[in-house]
C-alpha cells in the first residue's frame, strides 16, 4: 500500500478570542503524543518519511504551538504495545495536570501504515474504535487526533463525520469537546513524496501552521484555517499523481469561546515574513536543503513564517520563469523578504510533453538537470580546495552538482551523482548518489544513497542506503537503512537497518533491525530486532532477538541474553548466565547461578538435616525454576561440638499444587570444610532432595522432606560420615538417605 499516515490524537493550543467583557483567559496546559510508524507489516511497502512526518509535527507544536519539551511524548516505530504503552502513559500525563481554574488540551498525531479497519503497526492492528475510545477518555478539555495515513477516514466516518463550523464564532464559553483530521476519506491511499521528504498532508499542515495559513494576518492559525489551507494544497498537489486525488476528512464536535488557535506565531523567535510584492509558489529550504515550508503567495499582502533562526533558501516559481533568493533570519527579529531579493535563475521550466506528471510530485512543473532548486549541473569538478575548484572558478551560480569529482584537498560540491575522491574531503550541501573516498572525511548534509569510504570518518545528515566504511567514526543522522564499518564508533541518531561493526562502539539513538556488533559497547535506545554482539556491554530499550556479550542489559527483551550478567526488564525468553535479573518474567526461564527474578522467587529457607543441625539457604528465581545457596554447620558422631560447615549450590523445580501446599525438588552440590581437624577437608556431597511445603501464612511456610545422598573424597581416602544414617567405613563413597525439616520465609 503506499504511504499510510494517521493523524491521531492532537489536542492543541485553544487561546480564546475573547470580548472586552469576556473574564480573563485561564491558564492552558498542552500535550502532544506523536506516532510515527514505518513498517506496516509483511507485504507494504516500507515507507521512508512517518517518522521524519512525526518529528516534523512535533517540532512545530513545540515552537509555535505551546507545546514544552516535556509535554511532548514520542513514540517511533514501535508496536502495538508500545503504543498501549505510550497512550497510558500520556493519558497520565494529562491526568496529573488536571487543576481547578486550569484547563488542558492533548493532541495525538498519527503517521504511518492503516487501513480500513485500523492503524497497521509492524505485525499488529491497532482498531479504529480503539483509537476513539483512548482519545474520549484522556482528561482533557479539548482533544484533537490527526490521521496521516491511507483510509484515514474511516475514523472520522465512526461518528458520522460531522463538520461543525460553528464554533468558530461562538462566544458563550470556553472552547471544549473533540476534532478528528485525517488525510484522506476513507477509501484513499496517504500519500508521500521523496520531493518533499514526507507526506503531502503533513507537509503541508506544517506549512500552514507555521503561517502559510495566517489568511487574516493576525499571526495565528486557528484550526479551521490549518486545515482549509492542508486540504486545499494536499487536493492540489495530488490530482495528478499516479494514485490521484487526496481528499483530507475531518469530525468535529468544539463548542465554545472564539476560534481554537493551534500556532501563534508572535511567540517565535525567528520571523521571515514575505513582502507585498512577492507572489507565486514559494519553497523555503533551511541549510542542510531541507523543505520547510511551501506556499502559494498572491501579491498584495505580506505572509509571515515562524521559522527557527539560521540561514534559508526561498525559490520561487512564478509566470513559467524560476528565481531563488538567500537570506539570514535573526534571532528575535523580523527579516523581510522583497521582491527585489529574487535572482532570475539559469535554467527554464519546462513540463514533460504532453503533461504527464511524475509519479508522487504532484502538478508543479519539472526542472531541467541544468537547475535543479536553484543548482548548476556540471559533469566534472577538479580542484585543490573551495575557491580553487572548476565549480567556483568559472562562474556557477549558487550550488554546483557533479557526477565526478578529484581533489587533492578537499571538494565542496552540492548534489553528487557518481563518484568522487579527495585527499582531504569531500562537502556535500545536498545528497549523494555514488560512491564517496577520501583520507579524511565526507560529509554530506542531505541523503546518501551509496557508499561512503574515509580513513577519519563520514557523516551523513539524511538517510543511508548503502555502506559507510571509516577507521575513525560513521555517523548517520537520520539512520536510514545502511551497513556502518568502524574501527572507532557508528553513530546512527534515529531509527535504522542494517549492520553495525565496530571495534570501540555502535550506537543507535533510536530503533534498529539487523546486526550490532563491537568489541566496546552496542547500544540501541530504542527497539532492537536482531543480533547484538559485544565483548564488552550490549545495551537496549527493548529487544527481539538475541543479546550476546559479557553483560547485556535489555528493556523488554523478546529472545535470549548470553552473557555473564543479563538483566532484562521485561522477559519472554531465555537468559544464560552467572546472574541474570528480570523485573518482569512473563514466559520463559533465566538458567544461571543466581537468579533474581522480581515477580518469581525470593525465599530464606532455614532447617536441619540429618548432616547439618543448622543450614541456611537462599532460593531466588522464576515460578517453576529456581537455584538456591546454602550455608550449614554440623558436627560427626564422635565430634564435641561442630566439626563441619558446608557451602553448597543446587538448580531445582517448584511445583505448586495449591494455594497453601507446594513442592520442591533440586539437586545441591555442597563443599565440606574442616572444622576442628575431625577430617582432612577433600571431601564433597551430593544430594538430591524432595521438599514438601504447606503455606501458613503469605510469607511463612514450614517444610520438610526426604533426601539422598552421595558423599566422596577428591583424593581417593576413606569417607568421613557426616550423616547419623551412614557409618564411616573405608570406602571412598557413601550412599544413605536424609531427612530435612524446617521453615521458610
Amino acid at each position: 500500500m503506499p504511504r499510510s499516515l494517521l493523524f491521531l490524537s492532537l489536542l492543541l493550543p485553544t487561546l480564546a478570542m475573547a470580548a472586552p467583557a469576556t473574564p480573563a483567559p485561564v491558564a492552558v496546559r498542552r500535550f502532544a503524543l506523536l506516532v510515527g510508524v514505518n513498517d506496516g507489516g509483511p507485504g507494504r511497502a516500507r515507507l521512508r518519511y512517518a517518522v521524519t512526518d512525526a518529528s516534523s509535527f512535533g517540532n512545530v507544536l513545540e515552537e509555535l504551538g505551546g507545546v514544552l519539551p516535556q509535554d511532548r511524548l514520542m513514540m517511533l516505530e514501535g508496536d502495538r504495545a508500545a503504543l498501549e504503552q505510550a497512550l497510558a502513559r500520556f493519558k497520565a500525563m494529562v491526568g496529573a495536570a488536571k487543576a481547578p481554574g486550569a484547563r488542558t488540551e492533548a493532541l495525538i498525531y498519527y503517521s504511518g501504515h492503516s487501513d480500513e479497519e485500523g492503524l497497521l503497526l509492524h505485525k499488529d492492528r491497532f482498531g479504529y474504535r480503539e483509537l476513539r475510545q483512548a482519545l474520549e477518555q484522556l482528561p482533557a478539555d479539548v482533544r484533537i487526533a490527526i490521521l496521516d495515513s491511507c483510509a484515514s477516514g474511516t475514523l472520522a466516518r465512526q461518528k458520522g463525520g460531522v463538520r461543525r463550523p460553528a464554533f468558530l464564532v461562538d462566544t458563550s464559553s470556553a472552547v471544549r469537546g473533540h476534532a478528528i483530521l485525517t488525510s484522506s476519506s476513507e477509501d484513499e491511499v496517504s500519500q508521500e513524496s521523496d520531493r518533499i521528504g514526507g507526506s503531502f498532508f503533513t507537509h503541508n499542515l506544517v506549512s500552514g501552521l507555521r503561517g502559510a495559513a495566517d489568511s487574516t494576518g493576525d499571526g495565528r492559525v486557528t484550526l479551521h484555517e490549518a486545515y482549509q489551507f492542508a486540504f486545499h494544497e494536499t487536493l492540489a498537489r495530488t490530482e495528478r499523481t499516479r494514485a490521484g486525488a487526496q481528499h483530507p476528512a475531518y469530525d468535529i464536535e468544539l463548542a465554545g469561546t472564539g476560534e481554537l488557535v493551534m500556532t501563534d506565531l508572535r511567540t517565535t523567535s525567528a520571523v521571515l515574513v514575505m513582502g507585498e510584492g512577492v507572489e507565486g509558489r514559494l519553497y523555503v529550504r533551511d541549510e542542510p536543503g531541507r523543505l520547510v515550508v511551501e506556499l502559494n503567495k498572491l501579491a498584495g499582502r505580506a505572509t509571515e513564517l515562524g521559522l527557527q533562526p539560521g540561514r534559508y533558501t526561498v525559490m520561487r516559481e512564478s509566470r513559467g520563469a524560476s528565481s531563488q533568493a538567500a537570506l539570514v533570519v535573526g534571532e528575535g527579529g523580523r527579516t523581510v523578504l522583497a521582491d527585489t531579493a529574487f535572482v532570475p535563475m539559469a535554467g527554464e521550466l519546462t513540463a514533460m510533453r504532453g503533461g504527464a506528471p511524475v509519479a508522487g510530485a504532484g502538478s508543479q512543473p519539472m526542472v531541467t538537470p541544468v537547475d535543479r532548486a536553484g543548482h548548476t549541473y556540471r559533469f566534472l569538478n577538479l580542484g585543490l580546495a573551495p575557491k580553487l575548484q572548476t565549480n567556483d572558478l568559472f562562474g556557477a551560480n549558487g550550488e554546483v552538482d557533479n557526477a565526478l569529482s578529484v581533489s587533492l584537498g578537499v571538494a565542496s560540491l552540492g548534489r553528487l551523482d557518481g563518484f568522487a575522491m579527495a585527499l582531504g574531503a569531500n562537502w556535500n550541501s545536498d545528497s549523494i548518489r555514488g560512491v564517496q573516498t577520501a583520507i579524511g572525511g565526507n560529509v554530506v548534509r542531505g541523503e546518501v544513497d551509496g557508499m561512503q569510504l574515509a580513513v577519519g570518518g563520514n557523516w551523513a545528515s539524511g538517510p543511508v542506503g548503502g555502506m559507510q566504511l571509516a577507521v575513525g567514526v560513521n555517523v548517520a543522522r537520520q539512520g536510514g537503512t545502511l551497513g556502518q564499518l568502524a574501527v572507532g564508533a557508528n553513530v546512527s541518531s534515529t531509527s535504522m537497518s542494517g549492520t553495525q561493526m565496530a571495534v570501540g562502539s555502535s550506537w543507535v539513538d533510536g530503533d534498529f533491525e539487523g546486526y550490532q556488533a563491537a568489541v566496546g559497547l552496542s547500544m540501541v535506545r530504542g527497539k532492537m530486532s536482531g543480533v547484538q554482539m559485544s565483548v564488552g556491554m550490549n545495551w537496549a530499550d527493548s529487544a527481539r532477538g538475541a543479546q550476546l556479550s559479557l553483560i547485556n542489559m535489555g528493556g523488554d527483551v523478546d529472545g535470549m541474553q548470553l552473557g555473564l550478567i543479563n538483566v532484562a526488564g521485561k522477559m519472554n525468553g531465555v537468559q544464560l548466565g552467572l546472574i541474570n535479573v528480570v523485573k518482569d518474567l512473563e514466559s520463559g526461564v533465566p538458567v544461571g547461578l543466581l537468579n533474581i527474578v522480581s515477580n518469581g522467587q525470593f525465599h530464606v529457607e532455614a532447617y536441619g538435616s540429618d548432616v547439618n543441625y543448622a543450614n541456611v539457604a537462599l532460593k531466588v528465581g522464576s515460578r517453576y525454576l529456581y537455584t538456591t545457596l546454602v550455608v550449614g554447620m554440623g558436627s560427626t558422631a564422635n565430634a564435641r561440638g561442630p566439626s563441619h560447615w558446608t557451602t553448597g549450590v543446587g538448580i531445582g523445580g517448584h511445583v505448586p499444587l495449591s494455594e497453601r501446599f507446594f513442592f520442591d525438588v533440586d539437586v545441591v552440590t555442597n563443599n565440606i570444610h574442616e572444622w576442628g581437624g575431625a577430617f582432612d577437608g577433600n571431601q564433597l556431597l551430593h544430594q538430591a532432595r524432595l521438599m514438601a511445603g504447606f503455606q501458613l501464612a503469605s510469607r511463612f511456610a514450614i517444610i520438610a522432606g526426604p533426601t539422598f545422598n552421595v558423599m566422596h573424597t577428591t583424593d581417593g581416602e576413606p569417607v568421613t560420615s557426616l550423616s547419623q544414617f551412614s557409618k564411616t567405613s573405608d570406602r571412598d563413597v557413601l550412599f544413605w538417605p536424609g531427612v530435612q525439616v524446617g521453615l521458610r520465609l
